[in-house]
């Protein structure tokens, strides 16, 4: 990980009780109180060669305005799960090639919304508003949940919350190995901790500043010895000469570590992404390798492998996961139905009809723990 350097503070934020516990912990930092962090932003990308690494220096403590807690945007024509994403942080001390968030966002820095209270009280309306339905909740989507989370300490307050909520879970999704406060908390079973995986190649490659797989899967089994559900995501999926090999070794050695019996859930989904993330990441990683494969435009604009080459991946890897278990749950990420389809023979047809399938397979694991 990229040490922190500096720290900007929006000055109505001082007294926050949460964002002194952070500024305590980073005692060694000197922060600075700026009340217009949007010029600031603007002003340092202007002149920085890189943003993006120069970014991951930088923490930056602000408001929200606007809710804190949202739907999941999707893919249009695409199923989508039906997640909510939490927007406590955006970026991560990650840099991952293959990142969206070098042109998804417009701010590189480590950003922090510290209005906890805020977050929670949206999520209890929602949780409040359909007591019938089943949500999942989870930081995963605009940044790491927990290669910063020693120190932003969010999920220390989010576990215990989560803990006694009926019809709502938490995912918390990472490519760090930094688990050891969660481990004591009392979750409940209403965590779930999940990992994102790719072989080491991969890894080594292309996730730069990540944690290496062995360390990956050495976190989840403390996670598992705790009590924790799990769940691994192996997305993006990269095409290359040699990946099946490395996939399937991958899978071998996830469960090598790991009780399928844990695993809540596994998600499947290929690379993907606008066609401007190419060049950008071609700039930023002269070395990478993994836009030479036969990337097309879809419906949505994106680019993806060619449909046949989705699909045998999507089945190779199902075949090796449910070797190990043959109920474990896969699902396809941002994929149309008539992929899931021929990978399955059946799909979910709607996001509504994917989240049933969400719901069925959570209450056979967490519904009767409370």
């Amino acid at each position: 990980m990229i040490p922190l350097k500096e720290v900007y503070l929006e000055p109505s934020l001082e007294g926050h009780p949460f964002v002194q516990r952070i500024l305590q912990g980073l005692g060694h930092l000197p922060s600075v109180h700026i009340d217009d962090l949007d010029s600031l932003i603007n002003e340092l990308t202007s002149y920085q060669e890189d943003p993006w690494r120069e970014g991951k220096t930088t923490l930056l403590i602000r408001s929200y305005q606007g809710r804190l807690v949202k739907d999941c945007p999707g893919t249009r024509d695409h199923i989508c799960c039906g997640y909510k994403v939490i927007n406590v942080m955006t970026n991560c001390p990650i840099d991952c090639s293959y990142c969206i968030l070098q042109v998804y966002l417009n701010n590189p820095f480590l950003t922090l919304y510290p209005e906890i209270d805020k977050i929670f009280q949206e999520i209890e309306e929602i949780l409040d508003r359909h007591p019938h339905r089943f949500f999942r909740f989870g930081t995963g989507e605009l940044g790491d949940s927990l290669a910063f989370d020693g120190i932003i300490g969010f999920s220390s307050e989010a576990v215990p919350f989560f803990a006694n909520k009926r019809n709502g879970i938490l995912e918390l999704k990472t490519k760090a190995a930094e688990v050891g406060h969660l481990l004591a908390l009392d979750h409940k079973g209403r965590t779930v901790v999940s990992w994102s995986l790719n072989p080491p190649k991969i890894i080594e490659e292309e996730e730069h500043m990540a944690a290496p797989l062995g360390e990956r899967l050495g976190a989840a089994r403390l996670c598992q010895d705790a009590g924790y559900h799990l769940g691994f995501h192996f997305d993006p999926l990269i095409h290359y000469p040699g990946w099946e090999e490395d996939y399937r070794r991958t899978v071998d050695l996830l469960f090598e570590q790991i009780d399928p019996g844990r695993v809540i859930w596994v998600s499947l989904g290929g690379l993907r992404c606008p066609p401007y993330l190419k060049q950008v990441a071609q700039e930023r990683f002269p070395s990478t390798k993994i836009f030479s494969g036969e990337l097309i435009s879809g419906e949505d604009g994106k680019l993806r492998y060619l449909k046949p080459i989705r699909v045998e991946m999507y089945r190779k890897m199902i075949s090796w996961l449910q070797a190990y278990d043959e109920d474990l749950f896969v699902y396809l990420c941002m994929e149309r139905d008539d992929v899931w389809q021929e990978v399955f023979g059946s799909s979910p047809k709607t996001r509504e009809g994917l989240n049933k399938r969400f719901e069925e397979r959570i209450a056979h694991f967490v519904r009767e723990e409370i």
